[in-house]
């Protein structure tokens, strides 16, 4: 199967997608691993979360203006809804994300 580029990704039709941003030297990154997780769950089959490491990614960072990690973008049909960059409570990112399903 090839892999799938990421604007394919993003442009989901059914789901929003969750791209969280991070690096492998990142602390609030790790912090928010099991945050992400929580929210994947919490809302499993309606969301897809990717994890995209900049450092690996540099092309697609820097086409999202990722300036710091941890940033997460939300995307509903291929549009960016929200962004926040910086860790956070995970009743914030289940917030945004409700919104963007509902």
């Amino acid at each position: 199967m090839a892999k799938k580029s990421f604007q394919e990704l993003i442009n989901s039709p059914d789901t929003p997608v969750l791209v969280d941003f991070h690096a492998e030297w990142c602390g609030p990154c790790k912090t928010m691993s099991p945050v992400v997780k929580q929210v994947a769950s919490q809302f499993e089959g309606k969301l897809k979360v990717i994890k995209v490491d900049i450092d690996k990614n540099q092309a697609t960072a820097a086409q999202y203006r990722v300036q710091g990690v941890p940033t997460f973008i939300l995307f509903n049909k291929g549009q960016q809804v929200w962004r926040q960059s910086g860790a956070m409570p995970a009743h914030v990112l289940s917030q945004a994300v409700q919104q963007a399903i509902s």
